[in-house]
């Protein structure tokens, strides 16, 4: 039975989050697995007057890449993938996992090889899109691999994806209208102020500069689900940008291996100490994979109180609201922090009272307690 959820949310994805107008060239690319969702958005381009152009490929893949290809393969940047991204007008990108695990015995040398090559087509796709040449969004099909990781049934789970987006409401685009008005009060009280301060009983006390960077309203335009606001440190600062530890709560899943109980120490702007209890080597591996791995691309604060529990992945994990992530490597030019690299990796620390509390201080002003804002008429106290 066709699900007429997908169709809601291709609805969503195509007039909302990208808004695609006739003649553009829209990329929607995904896992077969995902097809339902990628006939939907298929469709719904079509009906917009753009051109859809697919791009569908198992992720299994990877893992026979990550296997054969020699050093020049892993180098290897395609021009046809170069040319795709400075020409497509909209990407509309589908997770749909599989096996999450397919690449956990990977040698992270070979990861790092291939995802610092790939840095200049990652840079293109990041330009284009601060200057609003590109308009992006990724979003989830909910596959059993995902439901296992967040230890649920494919049924609960799907549940879980679709209320995060609000898509068991009537009209989820005027909800979504509703939460960037609601989000943008904390846009507007955090544009301007200097310092950000993190800190939490466990042992996060991190001290981040935003003067004159500019923070990012996140309301379902590139993430969907969405919830959160986000800016880069000011890296270029006299005292580097960001400094102090910070100890993440989940455990940091990338190229589906999981590190836990991460600890950066930071010093002028960059990573000077890193540590895990698990999978530390891999961690490290991917912070000196190039120059601006170990720098900070983005400090963001997560909004979404639809989404209460870790699942594994970082698209929901990231929004919980009560909790802040910070990710190590590229920077998101708009915000006015330019690092370049092959990585983003974003790591999430829980402020939320069961899981010990922690504060957000912003230029001596604390705006959120064990994971609520002190202002009601912020997000999460409706």
């Amino acid at each position: 039975m066709h699900d007429q959820r997908l169709d809601k949310l291709a609805a969503v994805l195509v007039k909302y989050s990208t808004k695609v107008q006739p003649g553009q060239i829209v990329r929607i690319s995904g896992d077969p697995v995902a097809l339902p969702l990628l006939e939907a958005i298929y469709e719904q381009v079509l009906r917009a007057g753009a051109h859809p152009h697919l791009r569908c490929a198992p992720a299994s893949l990877q893992a026979a890449f990550y296997e054969l290809a020699n050093d020049e393969q892993l180098k290897y940047v395609s021009p046809l993938l170069k040319h795709e991204t400075q020409t497509i007008d909209v990407s509309i990108s589908l997770w749909a996992e599989t096996n999450t695990k397919s690449l956990s015995r990977v040698d992270p040398k070979r990861q790092g090889t291939a995802s610092a090559a790939r840095k200049p087509i990652f840079k293109v796709f990041m330009d284009r899109s601060a200057k609003k040449e590109l308009n992006w969004c990724g979003t989830l099909f909910p596959t059993t691999a995902s439901a296992q990781d967040a230890e649920m049934s494919l049924r609960d789970y799907e549940l879980f994806v679709f209320e995060a987006g609000h898509l068991d409401m009537d009209d989820p685009v005027a909800q979504w209208k509703q939460i960037e008005q609601q989000q943008q009060k904390i846009v507007d009280y955090l544009n301007g102020k200097k310092i950000i301060h993190f800190q939490t009983p466990r042992g996060t006390d991190l001290t981040v500069n935003v003067e004159a960077m500019t923070w990012i309203n996140c309301c379902g335009h590139h993430n969907f689900p969405d919830g959160e606001v986000f800016t880069g440190p000011n890296l270029n600062a006299p005292d580097g940008g960001v400094n102090g530890v910070v100890r993440y709560s989940f455990p940091a899943v990338h190229h589906g291996r999981e590190v836990h109980d991460i600890e950066l120490t930071f010093e002028k702007g960059r990573v000077v100490n890193a540590k895990a209890s698990k999978n530390q080597d891999f961690l490290i591996q991917m912070l000196d994979q190039d120059h601006g791995a170990r720098s900070l691309g983005e400090i963001a604060i997560g909004t979404n109180y639809q989404v209460q529990q870790y699942t594994k992945n970082t698209l929901f994990d990231e929004k919980i609201g009560g909790t802040f992530h910070a990710a190590v490597g590229a920077g998101y030019p708009e915000t006015g922090n330019a690092n370049e690299s092959g990585l983003h990796w974003d790591m999430v620390c829980d402020l939320r009272a069961p899981a010990g509390g922690g504060t957000i201080t912003v230029d001596g002003e604390v705006i959120s307690r064990d994971g609520k804002f002190v202002f009601p008429d912020w997000p999460g106290n409706d």
